[in-house]
């Protein structure tokens, strides 16, 4: 696989890890996935870097924007019609190789700038989940709904799972890939970052916060999740507090220490 990185990026084992693979999910972001690939290529970071994009069924145009975009580095992957980010994000699961696992939306409301803050604590052994908060970094502040809604789950996410996170809902997530291993993961649509958190957290896992920066959407630049959406997460953090859970497989993904 070609390098990828900024010009002080050295792909090698740094902390016991040597490649981070990224998982886009699209649906129907022709206008920002080109940008938000360019920034993925251009972003810093010691590691080899390994990029799956998931067409979660696009029909604006998307699919043709990707045949322009992919090679050695960024392998595009395909449903045949929409079936949600859920099911986005682990079919991208299934098919990345690396030790570490980074989620990546397409919309340009992350930006990959902040990846060496996520990866910072992993790197030094401090984590094997991180999160990085819209409401501990720099933002462009969100639709008032959303901001309630965000708020309130992450304390319904604290309160039931003995947590401390300022942003459960956040889209960027970086995992330890053997934190993964075993988790069964089913959501389809937007449920999959509870389902996610949930999980992880039921594990034993600590996750680690850190701030990134936030430039949210509104509906009528392509924003797709609504306020409705709020619901299936609540039921899913609700659902999964008291649904058991496979054990743990014995690969090394014990919990680090708190």
């Amino acid at each position: 696989m070609a390098e990828v990185g900024g010009a002080g990026a050295a792909p090698g084992d740094v902390g016991g890890y040597e490649t981070l693979s990224v998982i886009v999910p699209v649906y129907n972001e022709r206008a920002t996935v080109a940008e938000a690939i360019r920034r993925i290529r251009q972003a810093d970071v010691p590691l080899e870097l390994e990029v799956v994009v998931v067409d979660d069924g696009s029909t604006d145009g998307t699919p043709q924007v990707l045949a322009t975009l992919e090679d050695s580095t960024v392998r595009v992957l395909t449903h045949p019609h929409n079936r949600g980010k859920g099911a986005a994000v682990r079919t991208g699961l299934a098919a990345v190789r690396g030790d570490l696992v980074l989620i990546q939306d397409a919309d340009l409301e992350y930006d990959p700038a902040d990846w060496p803050t996520l990866l910072d604590p992993v790197l030094r052994g401090k984590a094997q989940v991180v999160y990085g908060s819209r409401f501990t970094g720099e933002r462009k502040n969100m639709l008032p709904t959303h901001w309630v809604g965000n708020r309130f789950l992450a304390l319904v996410t604290n309160v039931l799972y003995a947590s401390t996170l300022s942003d459960m809902e956040t889209c960027s997530k970086l995992f330890d890939r053997r934190v993964l291993a075993g988790l069964e993961l089913r959501s389809d649509r937007f449920e999959i970052e509870p389902e996610l958190t949930a999980k992880v957290l039921r594990r034993g896992h600590r996750i680690y916060e850190v701030p990134v920066s936030y430039a949210g959407r509104e509906p009528s630049e392509g924003k797709k999740i609504s306020w409705r959406d709020g619901f299936g997460a609540l039921w899913t953090l609700l659902k999964y507090r008291v649904v058991p859970l496979p054990p743990a497989p014995p690969d090394g993904s014990e919990p680090a220490a708190r």
